[in-house]
């Protein structure tokens, strides 16, 4: 699944794209932007993502990729993630997410959960759900005071009983590589290949995701252009 998200604020675009393994990776264009936290440490994510468009691509392996949009709530991600679920999905959800931010800059936790009704059930449920999630701190905060997954779980929940069905580990990874940035190269065709070796003599490219720099000299462009 990948969210993509294009606002009119100073971070620019956002892309994020997670994996059915649990392997994560995203990126913001403008990452330098300097926000001042407001109460508690939290980052006034909304005036920094600005308005604008949320699409999400769901690629289930099973055909073309599936691709919905909705404008931007708020730009607060929790809440735009919710309206497309809603409005995109029919899915009535409660999306919570934070980020605690400590004084000297760093990002001293962050979570977020997701929580859907199965079909058929109630939407009163999910209404005492989200009541019962606005008198409990930020998810962020729970996360920093050590709280585990399934302790927030039960938290968010106001107790009721809960079956795990699956538990699945989530960590960044990049599946950048020389040659997929070689297919990247090849793909861009003889003539803008050509243009590079005439204008730069090699080629640097750098991963947003990961931040590694893959370097070309003009004997391997040469060797791409050959192979076309």
């Amino acid at each position: 699944m990948t969210l993509r998200v294009f606002g009119d604020g100073p971070l620019g675009a956002i892309v994020v794209t997670a994996g059915a393994k649990g392997e994560v990776k995203g990126y913001v264009q403008e990452p330098h932007v300097d926000l001042i936290p407001e109460v508690a440490g939290k980052l006034p994510v909304g005036k920094a993502v600005g308005r604008g468009i949320l699409y999400v691509t769901k690629d289930m392996g099973l055909g073309e990729p599936f691709t919905g949009s909705v404008e931007l709530v708020s730009g607060e991600i929790g809440e735009d993630v919710a309206q497309y679920l809603l409005t995109s999905e029919q899915t009535p959800s409660v999306v919570a997410l934070g980020v605690l931010v400590a004084p000297e800059g760093r990002v001293a936790a962050s979570g977020g959960l997701i929580i859907q009704l199965f079909p058929g059930e109630e939407e009163g449920i999910l209404t005492c759900l989200e009541q019962n999630l606005n008198k409990l701190p930020p998810v962020s905060a729970l996360v920093n005071q050590g709280l585990t997954p399934e302790e927030i779980i039960t938290e968010a929940t106001g107790g009721l009983k809960v079956q795990y069905l699956e538990k699945t580990p989530v960590s960044f990874r990049c599946t950048c590589s020389r040659d997929r940035i070689k297919g990247i190269l090849m793909a861009m065709g003889e003539a803008e290949i050509k243009k590079i070796m005439e204008e730069q003599g090699g080629a640097e490219v750098r991963c947003h995701f990961c931040g590694d720099y893959y370097t070309f000299k003009a004997s391997e462009l040469k060797n791409i252009l050959l192979g076309l």
